[in-house]
């Protein structure tokens, strides 16, 4: 098992059966390793122990975030970038494809790819010469490909990587600080943009519900409708809508997983408040 591979199984496993506490040599037997070489694993990979970041993605907690986001929400919203942990989300910048793009289901665009490895798993990037305009997480058994090509039928695809890639590989690292400006070249309907803009501005470790997100873009009464713009949003974890969850607290499902969610959610939180 890769190491995403060992944390997802835990998570699976404390998800459900927390009620009964389950101590660390249970959880290092799930993964094969020896009760030291799990923790020091786990605690690498999220930064606090296993118990901890149980706590992190409990629906108490979700319920914490969200409590403290819809009472300062705008201000949470526009100036919640205070540390260099959290400072990705402004490197990252949107355009949108031309209507003639679009008509044209990408007939004028060259679509690099490539596969790479990261600390949620393995994901697939495409990029045009402008800018990142998919990275999806697979499977082992997904090629990844078959939906970038739905979405661009009739692109010209190479299997080539690119600096946009490796540049945008970066936003997994811990350290920040040399970041470059990251380009996003996405296929949407203008509500589409301004929903996936919007995403962009809530910070690493805090929580959004659909209801607030909607009222950010000043469309108080879309909540269904901006629940389908993050349903569609084509570039996983660059754009976080991760971090968007229901109004009861509960985390909710996610396109690449629900799982993968609570690892995202729990790995941001327990980096912004510490153990």
């Amino acid at each position: 098992m890769t190491d995403f591979e060992r944390i997802s199984k835990v998570i699976q496993y404390l998800n459900s059966n927390f009620k009964e506490q389950p101590n660390l040599e249970k959880l290092a037997e799930l993964t094969g390793l020896s009760s030291f070489h799990f923790q020091r694993l786990f605690k690498e990979w999220a930064g606090v122990s296993p118990k901890k970041f149980l706590q992190y993605i409990s629906i108490e907690h979700a319920k914490k975030l969200l409590s403290e986001n819809n009472s300062i929400s705008e201000v949470s919203y526009e100036t919640g970038f205070s540390g260099s942990s959290r400072l990705h989300d402004l490197f990252i910048s949107i355009e949108g494809m031309t209507p003639g793009m679009f008509k044209c289901k990408g007939k004028e665009l060259i679509i690099m790819w490539g596969k790479y490895q990261t600390i949620f798993g393995e994901v697939l990037i495409g990029s045009t010469s402008i800018g990142i305009c998919y990275m999806a997480f697979i499977g082992t058994d997904d090629s990844g490909i078959d939906d970038l090509k739905i979405k661009f039928p009739d692109a010209l695809f190479l299997n080539e990587k690119h600096p946009f890639h490796q540049n945008a590989l970066s936003v997994f690292q811990d350290d920040l600080k040399d970041l470059q400006k990251i380009k996003l070249h996405l296929n949407g309907t203008s509500f589409q943009l301004k929903v996936w803009e919007a995403l962009l501005k809530i910070p690493a470790g805090s929580l959004m519900t659909y209801s607030g997100l909607a009222e950010i873009i000043e469309s108080p009464g879309a909540a269904r409708a901006v629940g389908s713009a993050v349903g569609a949003n084509p570039v996983a974890y660059l754009i976080p809508c991760h971090r968007v969850i229901r109004a009861t607290g509960v985390l909710g499902e996610y396109h690449w997983g629900s799982t993968r969610k609570e690892a995202m959610i729990g790995r941001e939180s327990a980096r912004k408040f510490g153990e």
